[in-house]
């Protein structure tokens, strides 16, 4: 079993900067890809970006491209995702998601079996 753990959201103001972490522990060998989706009000959870543990090539939604950036430090088994010139757009609850059994980035959701709870980033004048 894997257990993940979100922290540093909050509330800021917008072109504001942020940084998420993703503390896994347990069975930590396990996981190949780790990722961070959102969810908004009335939407849809989806994925803003991963990194594999082993050579660390990352992937980026669109809308973050050029804004986030996800990095991983795999002595600590811990993902961050710093997140810089924030819009309200960008206001959710920010999920960490781990694979066990795909070895490359995806942004669907049924492919992730481990999830934190979220934490909530607001993005507020």
């Amino acid at each position: 079993q894997l257990q993940l753990v979100e922290s540093g959201g909050g509330l800021v103001q917008p072109g504001g900067s942020l940084r998420l972490s993703c503390a896994a522990s347990g069975d930590t060998h396990d996981y190949y890809v780790i990722a961070w989706f959102r969810q908004a009000p009335g939407k849809e959870r989806e994925g803003v970006s991963c990194i594999k543990k082993n050579d660390g090539s990352t992937y980026y939604d669109d809308s973050v491209k050029g804004r986030f950036t996800i990095s991983r430090d795999n002595a600590k088994n811990t993902v961050y995702l710093q997140m810089n010139s924030l819009k309200p757009e960008d206001t959710a609850v920010y999920y960490c998601a781990a694979t066990t059994s795909y070895h490359y980035c995806t942004s669907i959701t049924d492919t992730y079996e481990y999830w934190g709870r979220g934490t909530q980033v607001t993005v507020s004048s």
